[in-house]
């Protein structure tokens, strides 16, 4: 894969962590507070009462969540630093090269200005 791919994977993965992490990160918030202050975890539904349930549960459902935002960001910023500490264009080779200062032996040379003042 190319030093510009994972520059472009990276951001995409970091976009995609914190997108994740701000549309569905709320619902776990509420974890820590209810365990904290009344000590019983209630799980809210729109259309029924709320159901008690053990707090340790929602404790892991929160650090899977989180682990998943860790991943995502942390594996963006790895693909980042790898594309940036990549060989871009260090390892062209003479022969392809082109432009001022190029080798590229392939291309002629016209030399209509030769033959003219001749």
């Amino acid at each position: 894969m190319s030093d510009t791919r994972f520059t472009m994977v990276g951001i995409a993965l970091i976009f995609a962590g914190f997108i994740t992490l701000s549309i569905f990160g709320s619902q776990f918030i509420d974890v820590t507070a209810e365990a904290d202050q009344f000590s019983n975890c209630f799980e809210y539904f729109e259309d029924r009462p709320p159901v008690p349930i053990d707090c340790d549960i929602k404790f892991q459902d929160k650090s899977l969540f989180f682990g998943l935002v860790v991943v995502l960001i942390g594996g963006g910023i790895i693909s980042l630093i790898k594309g940036v500490r990549g060989k871009w264009d260090q390892d062209v080779k003479p022969e392809d090269m082109v432009g001022p200062g190029g080798g590229n032996t392939r291309a002629k040379k016209n030399d209509s200005d030769e033959k003219d003042s001749k």
